[in-house]
């Protein structure tokens, strides 16, 4: 049987890219700091998602960087299982790039010098989560609000990371409302703060993630700023990506949502921006391993009570495109064991796979 086509969540896209269009560098290489990223793909850093197993697999099939999820800059909660899981970075190729999230210059300095102690290359300052839970201590995406603060926590991070010849990265939103899209002034404040990259989303911290992106502001900043300006927002295929590097002049286009059950997706993308190919979805035999190895690293990560829990999401993401997958999905939230689960797992995609 064919694999179903992904469900669609693209926005109105940009201009479609003309074949004779495509900008060599789309396909290049991009230098951040001492680091050379192999391409101009990224995974986004989204909190729950975007753990260590994920990111290894997200490179393995195209990826050419991967973000932490968020990491509070708070000393008090830094020794804490669950930030020191997402502190974890063993076996993980360089760079490392882990995402902090605070209000205080000096806990800013501090997370970045304790991060970069213990493994990271990169440090990324969290101005884009749109999340009430952090958002209501003038964390994320509030920061946008206090441009001068915004700008005092870049230059912490900065001179903090300093010794250690790493980059420190900013990723933000278009800004905090739609009368207030004040990305370009904070872009410009931390390129002379000595942020290495920007990562614009082209949502205000209003919309969440409703409505659609934009990518005039994405544009807007590029025109402001010297250094690397990475494009998020609503990527979510090869076609859409060009369209959007083509429309903002970007560096480079993030991923996240749209790679939840595809991560293949990052490849994809990869090798269309490079020389316009545009490789088929894999066949369920193929991302069927994938998604096993996937599940014995993160079992590995997290201990089986934790990892059976947590496990649920990324096979739900995987199975939910495909005919029984929405039923599957509920059955297997039932299982309680990384046996059970694996076991069911096979059972389900075997067949799949054989008809394929």
């Amino acid at each position: 049987m064919p694999f179903p086509s992904p469900r669609s969540e693209t926005s109105a896209a940009p201009a479609a890219v003309a074949d004779g269009a495509r900008p060599a560098a789309w396909g290049a290489p991009l230098q951040l700091g001492r680091f050379v990223l192999p391409n101009r793909v990224f995974a986004a850093p989204m909190a729950g998602v975007t753990d260590r197993p994920y990111r290894r697999l997200a490179r393995q099939l195209g990826a050419g960087y991967c973000v932490s999820e968020m990491v509070t800059s708070r000393p008090e909660l830094r020794d804490t299982l669950k930030t020191s899981r997402r502190a974890n970075h063993d076996g993980e190729a360089a760079p490392v790039a882990v995402q902090i999230v605070g209000t205080e210059p000096d806990d800013i300095a501090a997370a970045t010098r304790y991060n970069l102690e213990r493994g990271a290359h990169v440090i990324d300052i969290n101005m884009g989560c749109p999340a009430k839970k952090v958002c209501n201590r003038w964390a994320g995406s509030a920061l946008m609000q206090d441009e001068d603060l915004a700008a005092r926590l870049v230059e912490a991070a900065v001179a903090a990371a300093r010794p250690f010849d790493a980059p420190v990265t900013l990723k933000m939103r278009a800004g905090w409302c739609d009368a207030a899209r004040n990305a370009p002034r904070i872009a410009r404040l931390a390129e002379a703060a000595g942020a290495a990259m920007l990562v614009v989303h082209g949502r205000t911290r209003e919309q969440g993630y409703g409505g659609e992106a934009e990518y005039d502001t994405i544009a807007e900043v590029k025109r402001r700023v010297s250094v690397p300006v990475v494009a998020n927002g609503d990527i979510d295929s090869p076609h859409k990506a060009a369209a959007v590097l083509h429309a903002t002049g970007a560096d480079a286009v993030m991923i996240g949502r749209a790679a939840l059950g595809r991560p293949w997706l990052f490849g994809q993308v990869a090798r269309f921006l490079a020389d316009g190919a545009l490789p088929a979805d894999p066949p369920p035999a193929q991302w069927g391993e994938w998604l096993f190895d996937h599940l014995d690293d993160h079992y590995a990560l997290y201990g089986e009570a934790v990892g059976v829990r947590s496990a649920r999401k990324h096979v739900g993401w995987y199975v939910e495109r495909l005919p029984g997958g929405i039923a599957f999905r509920r059955q297997f939230n039932t299982l309680g064991s990384a046996a059970e689960q694996l076991a069911a797992l096979r059972d389900f995609l075997d067949p799949l796979a054989a008809a394929a």
